[in-house]
């Protein structure tokens, strides 16, 4: 580097930290004036408690747009100024901050500190203020923001407590408050493409509360409402069922029907919301060969790469899992070489663990799925290694407690949800299955469905597009089976191109209105392979690989709940 260049960037670092250094000083010796009242030039007379408040004219006018207006009115010339509308604590907290910008504040004094520092026109009191009260929510209360916000109309504190709503839209909309949102707030979360939902299916019981909150009143809303939905993430029977029969509805329900049943038709059909919310990702439980340390691996969508998001210690072998909200839940599976009955969650947002209550009945190689905020465990492997039939459900009000048994005991089987039913799909009693069951809560009851192509054990089982996929096992077999619950039959589509020893330990996922799979081995051994389906052409793509490894299980989650602080 040249020898003047060099000179020139220490002379402008050193006259930098001149200027920092005289600031400071002159900041403080500011302070110093005021604490000792020296060359005060005006005084208010607050109210509430009666206090007088001394003050320099210069230094509250640069701090505030209200003062130097003030000043410059024919009331800022008197030397004591009468200010009624802010008690006298407040106030002389808020002059304090125009001279050192800081202030305290707290539960108790938030409200009153906010509205004073909006009236005063202090943005940079404001600001923390506000940061105070939506970090401390739960202490001063939702409502209480609520209330705030409009007796404000504080833009700053509207716009947080949006973005609160977008976060944790799930308890918002379980709130009072949420009945009496005006159209045009729910419109706008509803339209945000990060709204936090686990489905899209919980933004329209959302929608479906708050309508039935008042039905006259709002019936000519639903269809915009309805519109801000990802109609395409349903299936054609839930549009139906669900959607074409609300007022006003229909023809939202008829385009999102053909869009999904007619992929070449698409460009034609005019659907507002197309394409599912950008705020969803993968989330897998890994663990690279041997190294006993299973960890979540979340995928970056944009450079097609997976990261690590934590240690997941407590997944030990053979336990089932499901997300619901912000939580995976883990039931069962080995602990000392025997069938376990413990349950566990884990935080997605804090990544702690925590004991709920056991199951009834010792399960590994289980199912388990949620249903209408309900647990299922189902069949698995008993105590004495026994193969299991028992169904047990577990409900917040009255815990774990048996349902109706499966009619064929199985193990290593696989199980999803789908139309408000539990489908149980092959897995093993002393033979491999091909038999599927299915489960209705309302009755109570497990029926038969029709038979799989081919027998699957150890299987990989998920819903895309309102059909059921189904693939892999100890059995060797690569076909993937789609059935289609309407016609209660099953086809083939394309098989994976995949296999290895530990082929059952890899999973599906549906996200961005695809089909995923994540496990097994492809050409290279030394491989975890990654796949999306191209149902257009009936073939599968590969994605960024990972290290040879297990795949346990995966899940869509909301991308703001990896990413929140």
């Amino acid at each position: 580097m040249d020898t003047r260049t060099t000179q020139a960037t220490a002379s402008q670092k050193n006259s930098n930290e001149l200027k920092r250094i005289f600031k400071e000083k002159l900041l403080t010796k500011i302070f110093c004036f005021y604490e000792e009242k020296s060359l005060i030039d005006v005084t208010f007379k607050v109210s509430n408690p009666v206090s007088l408040v001394p003050a320099h004219r210069l230094i509250l006018s640069a701090a505030s747009p209200y003062f130097e207006d003030l000043f410059n009115s024919d009331r800022g010339n008197n030397p004591v100024i009468e200010i009624n509308d802010i008690d006298s604590d407040i106030f002389e907290s808020l002059i304090i901050f125009c001279y050192t910008g800081q202030t305290l504040v707290t539960v108790e004094n938030v409200t009153a500190m906010l509205k004073a520092a909006i009236v005063l026109q202090l943005e940079d009191a404001a600001t923390p203020c506000v940061d105070f009260l939506m970090t401390h929510i739960n202490e001063c209360t939702l409502q209480g923001a609520y209330a705030l916000e409009r007796e404000t109309q504080y833009e700053l504190l509207k716009q947080k407590i949006h973005e609160y709503e977008i976060q944790n839209f799930m308890e918002i909309s379980q709130h009072d408050e949420f009945l009496n949102f005006e159209v045009e707030k729910l419109q706008c979360l509803l339209e945000s493409d990060n709204l936090n939902i686990a489905r899209e299916k919980d933004a329209f019981d959302a929608i479906t509360r708050w309508f039935n909150h008042n039905v006259a009143g709002r019936r000519e809303h639903l269809p915009l409402l309805i519109g801000c939905l990802r109609l395409t993430q349903f299936d054609v029977d839930f549009l139906l069922a669900h959607i074409q029969t609300l007022p006003g509805c229909e023809l939202l329900a008829l385009k999102a029907s053909m869009w999904i049943k007619e992929p070449s038709a698409r460009p034609k059909i005019n659907i507002r919301f197309p394409e599912p919310r950008g705020g969803l990702t993968l989330l897998a439980i890994y663990e690279v060969d041997l190294a006993d340390n299973p960890c979540a691996l979340q995928y970056n969508k944009a450079e097609d790469k997976w990261q690590n998001y934590g240690n997941i210690y407590n997944y030990g072998q053979q336990r089932r899992a499901i997300l619901k909200d912000d939580n995976i839940f883990v039931f069962g599976g080995t602990e000392n070489g025997k069938p376990s009955n413990t349950v566990l969650s884990w935080n997605l947002r804090n990544k702690i663990w925590r004991v709920l209550p056991s199951m009834k009945q010792a399960r590994e190689v289980h199912c388990v799925v949620e249903l209408d905020d309900k647990f299922y465990a189902i069949g698995g492997i008993g105590d004495g290694n026994t193969s299991l039939q028992s169904v047990e459900r577990y409900t917040t009000s009255n815990g774990w407690e048996f349902v109706k048994p499966l009619i064929t005991e199985r193990y290593d089987a696989g199980a999803v949800t789908l139309n408000d039913k539990i489908y149980v799909l092959g897995g093993t009693k002393r033979n491999y299955l091909k038999s599927v069951e299915c489960y209705n809560p309302d009755s109570n009851t497990w029926s038969y469905c029709a038979d799989m192509i081919e027998q699957h054990l150890c299987c990989v089982v998920t819903v895309h597009k309102g059909h059921i996929y189904i693939t892999g096992g100890y059995g060797g077999t690569r076909t993937v089976e789609r059935y289609d619950p309407q016609r209660d039959t099953w086809s083939k589509i394309c098989s994976l191109d995949v296999g290895g020893a530990n082929w059952c330990r890899t999973a599906f996922a549906s996200l961005d209105n695809k089909l995923w799979t994540i496990g097994g081995r492809g050409a290279n051994e030394n491989e975890t392979s990654v796949a999306v389906y191209d149902d257009e052409n009936d073939r599968w793509v590969q994605k960024r690989s990972l290290p040879s490894g297990d795949i346990y299980a995966c899940f869509v989650v909301p991308l703001s709940l990896l990413t929140s602080k």
